[in-house]
């Protein structure tokens, strides 16, 4: 991963690191609770975005060149296991 991409996701993941910082902070002031939810949905979301940038770029980038120099098998392997951790999320 290079450039802009990996540029967006480091400045992605400093937010997500403030936004840890600031829920810790609630926590440790004991804030009322549905906020302190509000604020970790929050960065669940943001790091769910991190994830959807990641998957594409691979997608899009080491797996089409495993298939184009013949390793499908590795390939689909990817792919399969990519799956089953999204179906470890719902």
């Amino acid at each position: 991963m290079h450039g802009v991409t990996e540029q967006k996701l480091l400045r992605r993941l400093s937010i997500i690191e403030g936004q840890l910082r600031g829920v810790k902070k609630m926590v440790e002031e004991g804030r009322y609770c549905v906020d302190v939810i509000m604020q970790t949905e929050a960065v669940k979301y943001a790091l769910s975005g991190v994830e959807d940038v990641l998957l594409e770029r691979h997608l899009s980038t080491h797996v089409v060149e495993q298939m184009k120099q013949g390793e499908e098998s590795k390939a689909t392997a990817e792919i399969l296991k990519i799956y089953k951790l999204a179906q470890r999320k719902k």
